[in-house]
Formats: structure tokens, sequence, C-alpha cells
């Protein structure tokens, strides 16, 4: 555990120039523990997207791959099958930068969870490998994933990696997206679960400074805009460089 590699929740943003010197972050912390300079991207959560839309974000990863000075390996995984498949598992191994993007949180974990590609993204992350979730990635890193389009509905189960933080990512904007009793569904979170709003082209980060730790779940606001603390503990606004506590 204690050479986890660092974790990023991010608003949106991925891939943009926006996001350039976090994403370069991460990628220079993986390789300091001795990971490779490859930027795994990886597109489930789009999978059920259009071809045109999936190769949208095979270029824009591509874009800042080389912005960044790394080699992409943009993933073909598009669903379950894909993510049994233990070629392209075998991909990711000792990457420096994993990157799971946007789209549809529930259909992302449950497409990978107890998958040989999941496997090996958990298991390099574990021995130092960066981690970032975006907008639907950020949300599957969560013990569980409210359904705020069918409130009726119970949630989907996460990925497991931060079982007691909720993310809502597009903060700054999503409110006027959804009703508000999608809103407040949202925040219904189970005791002792925290729910953290991320804003826009802003991150919550652990693992990258020295301040900051997985294990602490201490983790520091990267962006233009905030990181809301809105259940768990007293609210607050973070803005870019200061530091949060979920424990």
């Amino acid at each position: 555990m204690e050479h986890v590699g660092a974790l990023a929740l991010v608003g949106s943003g991925e891939y943009l120039p926006a996001m350039q010197d976090l994403e370069a972050a991460l990628l220079r912390k993986g390789i300091e523990r001795g990971k490779k300079n490859t930027f795994v991207q990886i597109p489930l959560a789009a999978g059920r997207e259009t071809q045109t839309r999936l190769e949208y974000w095979r270029k824009l990863g591509k874009e800042q791959a080389d912005r960044i000075g790394a080699e992409q390996i943009f993933l073909p995984v598009f669903n379950r099958d894909d993510a049994m498949n233990k070629d392209i598992a075998a991909l990711i191994e000792d990457a420096g930068l994993i990157y799971l993007s946007g789209g549809d949180p529930h259909y992302l974990a449950a497409s990978l969870i107890h998958t040989p590609v999941w496997g090996v993204i958990e298991k390099n992350w574990r021995s130092g490998a960066s981690l970032a979730g975006c907008s639907a990635g950020a949300m599957a890193m969560a013990g569980d994933i409210p359904n705020f389009r069918k409130m009726k509905e119970e949630g989907s189960p996460g990925l497991n990696i931060l079982p007691t933080i909720r993310t809502i990512p597009h903060y700054n904007k999503f409110f006027g997206w959804i009703p508000d009793a999608a809103a407040s569904h949202m925040l219904k979170a189970p005791d002792g679960v925290w729910v953290i709003g991320v804003d826009e082209g802003t991150a919550a980060v652990c693992g990258l400074d020295p301040e900051t730790s997985y294990l602490d779940l201490t983790f520091k606001v990267r962006g233009v805009a905030s990181v809301h603390i809105l259940k768990g503990g007293p609210t607050h606004k973070y803005v870019h460089g200061e530091s949060l506590t979920l424990k």
C-alpha cells in the first residue's frame, strides 16, 4: 500500500491543454516510481457512443500525449468482452499514467469490475502508476454510483478505490443540468461517505505532492476552479493549491 500511485479525480477536461500540466505531472510521478513513459487512455465509459465520437477521444488523447512527450496507448476497450481480453490487459503493464475518461459511470464500472483489464489497472496503480478518472471516471472510483437519471432505481457498484468518497463532476455546471430532486438524491449518501463536487477544469489529487496521501485521504486542488465538500464534513470550497482531508 505504501507504494500506491497518485490518484486524480477530475471534474472535466481530460486531454485538453488546460489539463496538460496535471497530466504531465501525473505521468512524471509514475515514471519516478519506476513506470514507463506511456499514457494509457481507456475510453470504456464512452463505449456505447458512435465510432466518430470514439475517434474524437483517440485523437484528443494523442494530441495531449504528444504535448507531454508520452507514448499514447489508446486501449480498444469498449465493452466487458474487451475488458476480459488478457492481451489488451497486458498493454497496461508498467504504464506511467492510466486514465479513465468520461461517459457513463455505471456502464464503465459494470464493464470493468472483476476483469483482467481492471486487475492490471489496480495492480499497476498500487505499485506506483498514476491513475486518473475524469467525469464518469471520477464517479466510478466510489464504492457506489447513485442513479440520478432514474432516481427510483438503486445505484450500481463502483470500482471501490475510494469507498467513502462520492464525486460529483462538472459541479459548477451540474445543478443547471438536472432537476432539484435529482440533485438532492446525489447528496443522500450513506453515513460515513463524503460527497464532493469537483468543478470543470479542476481536479482533487492525492499522492502527487508530499503533503497529500491516499492512505490519509488528503488531496490538493489543481485547476481553474474549486473542489467543494458537500457532505461528510463542514461544507467548504477549496481552490487551487489548497489541501483537504476526506477522512
